[in-house]
């Protein structure tokens, strides 16, 4: 039987940069693989040229034994490969029925869409394949794993017999995992090929079939999940060890750098933040954990003045916030990492000596008085490239230039050499390799060594819990839960983001 997908000498370049360089690849129908490698390994080029959304430089691409020419995504789908992204590509106001056959609609007579034939289409789908979903269900009223299924459903219902999903775990529960690793398992019992790019190399060795590294463009080896260990793959990808996070011994005082005071937002009639009053002391970690949607993401745009609250208020080392713009927070000292590196945290078009400067430029070294100082942003870009690890063959380079594990490091830097009193950090590592994991972590908490009051935002568990002083759960716009890190585990603390630790221990 020809393998459902073999890839041979796959080549493509970008100026300065080969992001594969020759790489085989060969796939049983019916297998799980994963694809592992560091940020910049050439993992999501590899992927976009399958899906049809680059071409390859150079080398061939077979499915089911027959030579394809992948030019767009339309065509890989009619290939029957489906790709489902990080980030869900979900429009939120319509229905499950309505999001799974946008682009892809039956029709009647006279342009009408024909609602019966794809709603019945959709439940074969999903009896198939064991995924269950209500065809009613706005897609907002969804939880993460609920829309993750969706978004899977939707590329089996236009046909999709290989199934590409691009870092699936990153913002579930270990719950939602079990789920998403059941439905795979149903998924490769019904002869559906699964590539799965993941950065927890546990999760990789319980799900996968076959698992191939990539190390700087090229494919240095596919293994047995069942012959190696994490410390294996971890080796394979960066030569070495696979990084813990680890707080250390506390470093907390009895300061208050950050006080939340019966903070509510609202989005119409529903507040979305819910009367929150939290404390960060100087030299204390403090951990956010939640699935997404539940107010995590309301709660940091309101202490950052982008959100204006409709109740309670916000105070840094003692000084009240209300009404002051997002500049003048961060000139007070507010540091912030944010949640997409490449959406809100670079201009991915300008160079690192300018990205260096962002949210800062207003102060010195970026500025004398009214004017920048370019001498004083490239001095510091040096400094923040230098420092933090940065690799980068220098600051004129664009950001774009850079592997995600890099950009995110530029930024974490940006933020620390500006000696921030409280930092946001708002899922710092996510999508990011394990070396870079490490290196960001290790800023965290050399500077919580220093005094920095961290209020840290993460969908990982394992770095919630390993990272933070204090952990809080955030559910539906509530604080509902505050934990010791050092007495709960990664499925304890999803039961309580779910709520079902809450509800068992209801009379």
């Amino acid at each position: 039987m020809a393998p459902a997908i073999e890839l041979r000498g796959i080549t493509k370049r970008f100026p300065g940069v080969v992001a594969n360089d020759g790489i085989d690849l060969t796939v049983a129908e019916g297998e799980i693989h994963a694809i592992c490698g560091e940020n910049g390994a050439g993992k999501s080029t590899l992927m976009k040229i399958l899906y049809g959304m680059q071409a390859p430089d150079s080398g061939t691409v077979t499915i089911d034994g027959r030579p394809v020419e992948l030019g767009s995504p339309a065509r890989a789908i009619e290939a029957g490969i489906g790709m489902v992204h990080q980030h869900f590509m979900l429009a939120d106001q319509l229905t499950v029925l309505e999001n799974v056959i946008l682009g892809a609609e039956p029709m009647r007579s006279f342009g009408r869409i024909d609602f019966e034939a794809a709603r019945s289409h959709l439940k074969e789908v999903g009896q198939a394949y064991g995924l269950d979903v209500n065809p009613d269900d706005l897609v907002e009223t969804l939880e993460v794993g609920e829309r993750q299924r969706v978004e899977i459903i939707k590329v089996l219902y236009r046909g999709a017999r290989i199934l590409i999903l691009d870092e699936p775990t990153a913002v579930l529960v270990p719950q939602e995992v079990d789920e998403l690793f059941r439905n795979m398992r149903e998924l490769k019992a019904a002869g559906t090929t699964i590539l799965f790019i993941d950065h927890k190399l546990d999760e990789v060795l319980e799900i996968a079939d076959a698992v191939t590294v990539l190390r700087q463009g090229r494919a240095v080896g596919t293994v047995n999940p069942g012959a190696v260990t994490a410390h294996d793959l971890a080796e394979m990808m960066i030569g070495s060890e696979l990084p813990v996070p680890d707080a250390g011994s506390s470093t907390v005082t009895d300061e208050a750098a950050l006080v939340i005071d019966g903070l509510t937002v609202t989005d119409g009639d529903r507040a979305v933040v819910d009367s929150v009053s939290l404390r960060v002391h100087r030299g204390e970690i403090v951990g956010i954990a939640g699935v997404e949607g539940n107010g995590q993401a309301e709660l940091v745009s309101a202490v950052l003045g982008i959100l204006e609250p409709d109740a309670g208020a916000v105070a840094l080392m003692g000084q009240d916030l209300t009404g002051r713009p997002v500049r003048r927070r961060r000139r007070m000292g507010l540091g912030y990492v944010p949640q997409d590196r490449q959406r809100e945290g670079l201009l991915l078009g300008a160079a690192l000596w300018e990205n260096t400067a962002l949210g800062h430029q207003t102060k010195a070294p970026y500025s004398r008085g009214p004017w920048l100082s370019r001498a004083g942003m490239k001095d510091r870009a040096s400094q923040v490239t230098s420092g933090f690890d940065v690799r980068t063959p220098g600051i004129d380079v664009a950001a774009h230039a850079l592997s995600g594990g890099n950009q995110q490091k530029l930024i974490v830097g940006r933020e620390m050499v500006a000696g921030p009193v409280v930092l946001i950090a708002n899922h710092p590592t996510r999508g990011i390799d394990v070396g870079a994991q490490a290196a960001v972590w290790d800023d965290i908490r050399e500077a919580r060594a220093q005094g920095l009051a961290t209020l840290l935002v993460s969908a990982d568990l394992d770095e919630l819990i390993g990272l933070s002083d204090v952990i809080v759960v955030m559910l539906r716009g509530r604080l509902v839960a505050r934990l010791d890190p050092a007495e709960v585990t990664p499925r304890d603390l999803g039961a309580y983001m779910t709520g079902a630790a809450l509800e068992a221990a209801a009379p």
